[in-house]
C-alpha cells in the first residue's frame, strides 16, 4: 500500500485502521476552492472547465509547495492521505497560453471523506525546479523521477533523482514538445545499478563492506552494428557510463 503512504498510513497496521473508519461526508468543490484560496492564496484554473483545479504560481512554488501539500494531507478536515498521481504539462504552442511553459499537476484523494483535489504548480522554463514531496507520500519517489526523466523538472531534496524510463545515457527529455519525435538514442553500456542495490541493502539494515569491481562489459552497440557503423564510443556516453555507479549519469 505504498501509494497511500501519507501520515498515519505508512504501514500495514495503519492501513487496516483507516479501512475500519467509516466514510464521512466530504467537502464540495466550492468549499475546497474557498478554503484553498483563503489558506494558501491559490486561484482556480480557468483552463479546467470540468473539475476543480487550483493553481500555485511559479513565483511561490519553491517556498510554499511542500507546506501546502503537508497541510492538505494532515488537516483533519481535508485528510488528502492518497496521492493518486503527479504529471507534468508542456504548454509550448498551446493556443492562447500566457504564463510559464511548464506545470506539474498533483492529484489527491481523501480515503475517509472521498473528496478529491487537483493542484497545478506552475514551473518556469529557465528555473524548472520544485521541492520533492517524497517524504510526504512514498509514491512521489518514482513519480517525480518519471517527470524528471520525461520533462526535465528537477525535484530538490529527492534521494535518488535518476532516470527511470529512459536509459542512463539518454540526453534530453522526450515528452517536451520541442524534442524531435523521430530522434533515437541507442544505449552503448548498461547501467549496473550497483548504487541503487547498495541503497536498498542499507535500507534493510545490511552493511556494505565492499562494493567490489563493477564490470560494465563490452558496448552493446558492438553486438548489433557493423564495424563501420559502430565507430568509437561517444565521449559523452563514456562519461555517462562512468557516472552510472554512484551519481547515476543523469
Amino acid at each position: 500500500m505504498s501509494t497511500a503512504a501519507g501520515k498515519g498510513i505508512s504501514g500495514e497496521g495503519d492501513v487496516r485502521s483507516w479501512k475500519r473508519e467509516p466514510i464521512k461526508p466530504g467537502k464540495s468543490d466550492d468549499q475546497l476552492q474557498a478554503l484553498a484560496a483563503e489558506r494558501f492564496g491559490l486561484a482556480r484554473d480557468a483552463k479546467d472547465r470540468w473539475n476543480l483545479t487550483m493553481t500555485l504560481a511559479a513565483g511561490q512554488a519553491k517556498a510554499k509547495l511542500h507546506e501546502v501539500v503537508r497541510v492538505l494531507r494532515d488537516d483533519p478536515e481535508l485528510r488528502f492521505d492518497m496521492l493518486l498521481d503527479l504529471a507534468a504539462i508542456d504548454y509550448l504552442s498551446y493556443p492562447n497560453h500566457r504564463g510559464p511553459r511548464f506545470a506539474v499537476v498533483y492529484l489527491f484523494k481523501s480515503l475517509v471523506f472521498r473528496h478529491r483535489f487537483k493542484l497545478k504548480v506552475e514551473v518556469e522554463e529557465d528555473d524548472a525546479e520544485l521541492p520533492s514531496i517524497h517524504d510526504l507520500y512514498r509514491i512521489a519517489d518514482w513519480s517525480e523521477r518519471e517527470v524528471f526523466d520525461q520533462m526535465g523538472v528537477v525535484f530538490s531534496g529527492h534521494p535518488n533523482l535518476k532516470r527511470i524510463l529512459n536509459h542512463h545515457e539518454f540526453i534530453g527529455h522526450p515528452l517536451r514538445k520541442d524534442y524531435p519525435c523521430q530522434k533515437r538514442q541507442k544505449l552503448s553500456i548498461n547501467d549496473p545499478m550497483v548504487d541503487q542495490l547498495e541503497s536498498r541493502l542499507k535500507h534493510f539494515g545490511y552493511q556494505v563492506v565492499d562494493s567490489g569491481e563493477v564490470h560494465l562489459g563490452a558496448p552493446i552497440a558492438a553486438k548489433h552494428q557493423s564495424v563501420a557503423e559502430q565507430g568509437s564510443v561517444d565521449t559523452q556516453k563514456q562519461k555517462n557510463a562512468a557516472g552510472a555507479v554512484g551519481a547515476g549519469g543523469i
